[in-house]
């Protein structure tokens, strides 16, 4: 494996590769460190030898609150910093599709934005009850540059990708089934036990069978959205200065703090 880092672990239950989010105080939103580990780990997790499957969850409470403030703020005056995010973001998309190992997502709580990307784009979604998705970035001012474009359109109808990508609102669990963003909810005591017997399940079938079988896939999930992304992804670059997003990432960075204030002084 490649660099340690606590935003991002990785460890073996068997042939299971258990792949969690580390930043449970933050929400496991990301950080730069946490999408440049993004960006690395399937590479890292297709050359190791004794993997056969993937779980991928989040620790605490959540699954991933999507783009931590502070990494947010940075991308408004540093170019080269937004040159960085939107080649990890193709490379994190490019390497999911491509990798060959099946990938259960655990969602165990909020799965927003780049964390709701990453939830989807997943072999097979199980979710919490109280578990959601939504993807906002239209809402603080973004284009949907990474993954909502290439992914939505694939699992569940145009309308509904336009009707929540738009608006941002956020999907709970049973209707992310109902719309196909999901495979099934799980109580959240049992979405690990779940998740991990599923895996090892996944892992036991014939290996060539299983990964020629997800390549030919990928093949189509390329061939279908290779210019969406593409598109999508240079437009979320240019909306990072945008006047709109600069004032309402601000705005939304600000009540944060004020919120953190409030629980410190109580």
């Amino acid at each position: 494996m490649g660099e340690e880092s606590s935003v991002l672990t990785v460890a073996a239950d068997g042939d299971v590769r258990i792949v969690t989010l580390n930043r449970p105080d933050r929400l496991n939103g990301v950080s730069e460190e946490l999408h440049r580990r993004l960006s690395e780990v399937w590479s890292e997790l297709a050359e190791d030898p004794g993997a056969r499957a993937v779980v991928l969850t989040g620790a605490g409470r959540a699954f991933s609150a999507g783009g931590d403030f502070d990494h947010l703020l940075a991308h408004h005056t540093d170019a080269r910093l937004r040159d960085r995010s939107i080649h990890r973001d193709r490379r994190i998309q490019t390497d999911m599709i491509r990798f060959p190992l099946p990938v259960v997502a655990a969602v165990n709580g909020a799965a927003v934005g780049l964390g709701c990307s990453l939830a989807l784009g997943c072999d097979l979604v199980l979710m919490a009850e109280d578990a959601y998705l939504a993807d906002p970035h239209i809402s603080v001012g973004l284009v949907a540059g990474d993954g909502g474009v290439t992914l939505w359109p694939l699992l569940t109808s145009l309308l509904r990708a336009k009707e929540y990508l738009f608006t941002g609102d956020r999907i709970p669990a049973a209707k992310a089934v109902e719309f196909g963003l999901a495979n099934r909810v799980v109580p959240g005591e049992d979405l690990m036990t779940e998740a991990l017997a599923l895996a090892h399940r996944l892992a036991a079938q014939p290996a060539e069978a299983l990964q020629s079988t997800k390549m030919a896939l990928a093949a189509v999930v390329e061939n279908v959205s290779r210019g969406g992304m593409e598109a999508a992804l240079m437009s979320e670059r240019a909306t990072m200065t945008n006047p709109d997003h600069i004032r309402i990432v601000n705005e939304l960075a600000a009540r944060s703090q004020e919120r953190s204030s409030a629980r410190r002084e109580a």
